[in-house]
């Protein structure tokens, strides 16, 4: 027991360095994309990583923060190319669904019916909230066996 709380730990300390470089390597790269910002603040923003950041549903304040340039600047470049990185993802999740419901997913199914469809749970949704009318007697013909 007391040899597997030892390795536990030596195992922990040997991850938690292994994040540490012991040589780091310094270097430059080129990259393309579109220079927003003026003065020192210019910053090279490649449109591909911007879609990616999209398709993954990341809001305009997040990928502003990850390219560290502010919201409106990032919406007034990328606005379209971050509303197709958008529908895209839209898109592929509609897909799943309805593949998902096609295999038997009833709740897919279901919920697919809802959203997709406009059906409910309440059959009287329509303006028409009256009864319907009813009455006791009967217009069939009557026997005479009194």
């Amino acid at each position: 027991m007391a040899e597997n709380k030892e390795n536990i730990q030596s195992n922990e300390q040997t991850q938690s360095n292994d994040y540490k470089r012991k040589h780091e390597k310094w270097g430059t790269m080129e990259k393309q994309g579109l220079v927003v910002g003026r003065g020192d603040n210019k910053r090279v923003i490649p449109p591909d990583e911007v879609y990616k950041l999209a398709c993954l549903y990341c809001s305009y304040q997040e990928i502003a923060d990850w390219f560290e340039i502010p919201r409106e600047t990032l919406k007034y470049n990328f606005r379209d190319l971050i509303q197709k990185g958008y529908n895209s993802t839209k898109q592929g999740l509609r897909r799943a669904q309805i593949e998902v419901a096609m295999k038997g997913n009833v709740s897919m199914l279901i919920w697919l019916g809802k959203n997709m469809l406009g059906q409910s749970d309440n059959p009287m949704e329509s303006g028409d909230q009256a009864p319907l009318p009813w009455t006791d007697e009967q217009n069939l013909p009557h026997n005479s066996t009194k």
